[in-house]
């Protein structure tokens, strides 16, 4: 079998994709790839100047707008001005940084990597008519969801745990989603996809001198580059897939592209459920279908 890569991608023609965080690493070049086959690509990014720096190396329809995923205002005001989308992608995230709050008072990696876009997806949800794809991590494998503590304000702060938390609450997000959608009778769909270990502007950010260097080093001689992480989200894109499917490479950090394992955690619908409900309630936003 052929290993399936960006080549592969059908003509996006006429249709609308919002790809969050798209102005480096594998947004960058998720965006760069669908813009390349038609799409109507929309960068929404924190720092527009970056963002327009990125639309200068891309070819194709490519609009910049600003979304602060930090700041539900910010994500409010996107959803508000959106007219068209038919694929989401949810692929802005930070990793393993020092602990730090978002504008409404959410601990910064669950606020930024699955609160602000479960946010987003909801006010979005009724203008979609494709799916939605939200880019987890193989590290969802040391997540654990605490429902009573998900902003680390009772505990102490540990930078890859609350990493670990934020994006197994990805894969239940997209559990659940596909639940609803599918209770709903809504065609659209929910997938989740990981790029395996990619080499990013995401690494070297925890603050600590050591384990900023051993990512480093990692990054250098192990991992592989954006356009291979990016496959996995532009798989998940494109291919007529069921539904809650997991994309990733097969051998976890290389090999080629399907369907990917996750760890039972990332199983319990009881503990999706859950979280959707903690989750709606700190982002004030409702269940639109």
């Amino acid at each position: 079998m052929t290993e399936w890569t960006a080549a592969a991608l059908p003509s996006f023609s006429g249709r609308t994709v919002i790809i969050t965080g798209a102005n480096s690493g594998l947004g960058l070049v998720t965006a760069r790839e669908l813009a390349r086959v038609g799409a109507d690509v929309v960068l929404a990014v924190r720092n527009t100047g970056k963002g327009d720096e990125a639309a200068a190396t891309m070819s194709g329809s490519v609009a910049v707008r600003r979304l602060d995923l930090q700041d539900l205002t910010s994500v409010r005001e996107f959803a508000s001005a959106t007219e068209k989308v038919d694929i989401l992608v949810n692929n802005a995230g930070i990793m393993a940084t020092p602990y730090a709050r978002t504008v409404d008072g959410f601990e910064s990696q669950i606020g930024t990597n699955h609160l602000g876009h479960f946010a987003l997806t909801n006010l979005l949800l009724p203008k979609i008519t494709d799916r939605v794809v939200t880019v987890s991590s193989f590290m969802h494998v040391f997540g654990r969801i605490n429902l009573s503590d998900l902003n680390w304000k009772a505990r102490p702060y540990s930078a890859w745990p609350a990493y670990g938390q934020s994006k197994l609450a990805n894969l239940l997000f997209t559990s659940e989603l596909q639940r609803r959608l599918s209770g709903a009778g809504s065609p659209v769909r929910a997938l989740a996809a990981h790029p395996g270990y990619s080499h990013t502007n995401l690494q070297g950010q925890s603050g600590r001198r050591f384990g900023d260097a051993l990512m480093a080093v990692g990054g250098r001689y192990f991992a592989t580059d954006a356009d291979f992480g990016a496959r996995q989200t532009l798989y998940a894109v494109a291919e007529d897939l069921p539904g809650d499917t997991f994309v990733g490479p097969r051998y976890v950090m290389r090999g080629s592209t399907g369907p990917a394992w996750r760890t039972p955690l990332a199983r319990d619908m009881t503990t999706a459920a859950a979280l959707w409900e903690l989750s709606a309630q700190l982002t004030g936003t409702r269940w639109p279908l």
